[in-house]
């Protein structure tokens, strides 16, 4: 009979190899030694691979299931490896099936954790500059699907405002509070007039800030709020708290005498 004496160091760094396609290392030492010794009994197996006796037989049924050794009806029972071409191609197979339903419960466990997470962070951004507001406000209106609720003060933006809300596409229900409006009033928009909140002198002689709330589609918010002379600053969020936050401050500023 063959020995694996000789080439043993071989057979070991063989060995580690296949551990990487899934085998475990007496898995690969029995596969290898059966290379060697095809019809080998266990006895012989456990001799030439050098795994103990009472591991030999629970390692070759497993490696019947991979469908890597095949058996034979003789007494005693001899074994057969699949030639190495094919075993080679069954473990990758296997480590790609494996690997491809890996991925999809991770996957499922990644979009929940991050679903988790948006909801916990409750992110709010913040828009700085005049161009940088106006470009976002301006594109979040464009994109609105169902609804939009505006509270605005802010006279400079007003017009170019006015032309986006007209501009927009039926089925789009926009509700306005606002202290003026000469544009025409199509089905899809209507306006609440209301005055301003008084006007206050700061500190520094300046008058209120201008600004104001849009709420797009219950989904997505930004808050604008500045002068003319010191520029304006935005808040942004799509989180369910700062959406409810400002919702109910315009409910409560459309019912407000």
């Amino acid at each position: 009979m063959y020995s694996m004496a000789e080439p043993g160091a071989q057979a070991g760094a063989i060995a580690e190899l296949l551990k990487s396609l899934g085998l475990t290392k007496y898995e690969a030492l029995v596969y290898i030694a059966l290379l060697q010794a095809s019809g080998a009994t266990a006895t012989e197996i456990h001799e030439l691979s050098g795994v103990p006796r009472a591991s030999v037989y629970p390692v070759l049924e497993r490696l019947s299931q991979k469908q890597l050794v095949s058996v034979s009806n003789t007494s005693p029972k001899r074994f057969n490896p699949k030639r190495p071409d094919e075993a080679i191609e069954s473990l990758l197979q296997s480590v790609e099936n494996d690997a491809t339903r890996a991925k999809k419960v991770l996957n499922r466990i990644y979009s929940l954790s991050s679903r988790i997470e948006r909801e916990d962070q409750e992110l709010i951004w913040s828009i700085h500059g005049d161009e940088h507001i106006r470009a976002r406000l301006l594109e979040l209106l464009q994109g609105a699907e169902e609804s939009i609720l505006i509270i605005f003060y802010w006279d400079h933006l007003k017009a170019e405002l006015i032309e986006k809300l007209l501009s927009l596409k039926k089925g789009v229900r926009v509700e306005i509070i606002t202290d003026g409006w000469t544009a025409p009033l199509p089905d899809h928009i209507n306006v609440v007039i209301k005055a301003p909140p008084k006007e206050t002198p700061r500190e520094t002689g300046q008058k209120w800030l201008a600004g104001g709330v849009f709420i797009i589609d219950k989904k997505m918010a930004i808050v604008v709020m500045g002068s003319k002379d010191e520029g304006f600053t935005a808040l942004y969020s799509e989180s369910v708290g700062f959406i409810r936050f400002f919702t109910m401050y315009w409910n409560f500023f459309s019912n407000w005498e």
